[in-house]
């Protein structure tokens, strides 16, 4: 979670984690594993959104233990609700695209009035949360980006 911020701009009370986020910390990816220690650190609300679950788990097998153990640490499932859901459909439609997954996670964020989405692929979800600038979209391989 090392955005870079003005100085006396307090750090994202949230971190939300996405598909990418949770499959690196299940495989212990020392970058994923920094932003995590980091949100926790300072207190940050670390929240995992229910489409993601969706995304990463593939029945109860041993083959989801580490995803389940990741999991299990956050503890945080944000459930998908209607209000998220229009949100996503917003930002679907100001982004011309059709990326439902990562439109209801960047929802999460913004529903939260703001927050980082640590992701192992920002693309899409910077192009989503481009008119939100309260959402960081931090891809775990780089500097954060808007």
């Amino acid at each position: 979670m090392a955005a870079r911020r003005a100085p006396k701009t307090p750090p994202p009370s949230c971190l939300i984690l996405d598909s990418g986020a949770v499959l690196a910390l299940a495989r212990h990816d020392a970058r994923a594993r920094a932003a995590l220690v980091a949100a926790w650190d300072v207190g940050a609300e670390v929240v995992v959104p229910a489409v993601v679950v969706a995304e990463t788990v593939r029945g109860n097998g041993p083959r989801n233990a580490p995803v389940n153990r990741v999991l299990s640490a956050v503890g945080n499932v944000a459930a998908a609700t209607e209000d998220r859901a229009r949100i996503a459909g917003a930002l679907l439609a100001a982004a011309t695209s059709s990326a439902t997954v990562d439109a209801l996670i960047v929802a999460e964020a913004v529903a939260r009035r703001g927050g980082v989405v640590l992701t192992g692929d920002g693309r899409d979800l910077t192009r989503l949360a481009r008119a939100h600038p309260e959402v960081i979209i931090q891809p775990i391989s780089a500097a954060p980006r808007r």
